[in-house]
């Protein structure tokens, strides 16, 4: 049987290869840093969501290890089995003190809390109404749920109203966005979604995975940044970016959602819950955040000075102050020509084309973060200058 199953995988994977939209794999040696080794080139790391730098901050590597010996290696079951530690409960509460929500539930990831939250809190009485350019894992989890799903334009508030207009005569309706958009690094109006969703009595969800830790004036993500941070019914988020880096998720709520999310929500309930040393070294970068602003700072200085540099070189860049900071071309042809120019000269970054946006809009997105230094980010400028020369000239006949 595997005979034709294998030739239509392989010709899947041709038509993959031949779109030229085949996903490679640099192998990393060492840590997730500013500087690394990919492929056994040393390379500047401009396309991680190392926002804080924290990836491998002596700090957090001394929580782990400590927690690996005092907690162990893993739970090695689910949690309402055997699977809670004191730690776990004590990120919980921590996050949500954080957040200013009542209750907080950890998940293996992000993707695992957003495929888990709507099944279990939306029906098919209810209505979801989803920004178009939600992360891939909202909409999964969207499609679980039998709940009525309709989209509103990206950041489009007249077509947000429109749809909750249509969603009338749902038993419940919610709106949910991205705090961020990760590939354009455009921060949601939520603000106006909060203020929409009053006036159409709709919940409001939001996943703040680009944001949370160092978005607002404490971290505390978009809703602090927009003021309406006791506004939004449901946080989702990760510790995968700039709380370390690692891995782990968490919906953080109304007590009463939380409560039923422990007891019926699927990925919680069947997955092993966060290793031991990921959730001390998640605790050990609240306090960091929450200690003093200089990482966020360093952050924010370092996604001026690249838009600076970059405006200076005559770049296309697409307008904000998210450390996402995506350079347009247009062309994926070209687009991919610089990208493979910059890791010539030492800078790491990648191309992104259709489908993953929108036909004619192929850019490369440069994430910058608090780790880098004045220097390597004029390097990666000058790598950028380098790139489209070469490349262009590449193309003239």
């Amino acid at each position: 049987m595997y005979g034709d199953f294998r030739k239509h995988l392989a010709a899947e994977l041709d038509g993959i290869e031949q779109a030229g939209l085949t996903k490679r794999e640099r192998g990393i040696r060492g840590p997730q840093r500013a500087e690394i080794v990919a492929d056994g080139a040393e390379v500047l790391n401009f396309c991680a969501n190392n926002y804080l730098g924290l990836a491998d901050d002596p700090r957090l590597l001394e929580a782990a290890r400590d927690a690996l010996d005092t907690w162990g290696y893993g739970l090695a079951s689910v949690r309402f089995i055997c699977g809670t530690q004191e730690q776990h409960l004590a990120l919980e509460r921590r996050l949500s003190e954080f957040l200013g929500t009542d209750d907080t539930i950890l998940y293996s990831s992000c993707f695992d809390a957003n495929g888990g939250v709507f099944e279990t809190l939306f029906g098919p009485e209810d209505a979801i109404v989803s920004d178009a350019l939600n992360h891939a894992s909202i909409i999964d989890g969207i499609r679980l749920s039998k709940a009525r799903r309709l989209r509103y334009a990206n950041r489009d508030m007249a077509d947000l109203e429109e749809q909750l207009k249509a969603a009338a005569d749902a038993r419940f309706r919610v709106v949910v966005t991205d705090g961020v958009f990760s590939m354009d690094g455009y921060i949601a109006p939520l603000r106006e979604i909060c203020d929409l969703a009053d006036r159409y009595d709709a919940l409001v969800l939001v996943d703040d995975s680009h944001a949370v830790g160092f978005i607002g004036a404490g971290g505390r993500g978009t809703p602090e940044l927009c003021g309406v941070a006791d506004r939004v019914d449901i946080y989702t988020g990760t510790f995968g970016k700039a709380l370390g880096g690692a891995s782990g998720g968490y919906v953080s709520s109304h007590r009463e959602i939380v409560a039923l999310l422990r007891q019926r929500s699927r990925p919680y309930l069947f997955s092993n819950t966060l290793a031991p040393s990921i959730v001390a070294g998640t605790l050990r970068a609240l306090d960091l955040v929450e200690g003093s602003g200089d990482l966020r700072e360093r952050l924010r200085a370092n996604a001026r000075l690249f838009r600076e540099l970059m405006g200076a070189e005559g770049f296309d860049l697409l307008p904000g102050e998210h450390p996402i900071v995506p350079v347009m071309f247009g062309d994926a042809a070209l687009t991919a020509r610089v990208a493979d120019e910059m890791q010539r000269h030492g800078v790491y970054v990648t191309a992104f084309s259709f489908p993953v946006v929108p036909r004619g809009q192929a850019r490369i997105r440069v994430q910058l973060s608090a780790a880098h230094t004045d220097d390597q980010i004029r390097r990666c400028v000058a790598a950028f200058v380098a790139g489209r020369a070469a490349a262009t000239d590449e193309n003239t006949p």
